[in-house]
């Protein structure tokens, strides 16, 4: 799928970021991935995962991070800010500008 000439890839949750990045190397961006189940667990929960695919991805550019999937309609709007605020924190440690 890398080779098709696109800019980007997106992923689902089901797909190790990681893995994926390995194989793609630096020809697209990866978009993903996180679980939208994970957004029903405890904010640090969710803070930990962020961090886990952050990590997994590595440091340098080319990721897009979201959600495997949308937000379902019972999570708590708290629990999507926990996870943009956990974004904001742990980025830059890995991804440039």
């Amino acid at each position: 799928m890398a080779e098709t000439g696109y800019d980007a890839l997106g992923l689902d949750w089901t797909i190790d970021i990681g893995q994926a990045r390995q194989r793609v190397g630096e020809r697209v961006a990866l978009q993903g991935n996180l679980d939208p189940v994970a957004l029903y667990a405890s904010p640090g929960a969710i803070h930990a995962e962020v961090k886990t695919i952050l990590t997994r991805f590595g440091k340098g550019s080319g990721h897009v991070f979201n959600l495997g999937h949308g937000v379902h309609p019972d999570v708590s709007p708290e629990h999507v800010g926990a996870m943009i605020e956990a974004v904001h924190q742990y980025s830059p440690l890995f991804h440039q500008a």
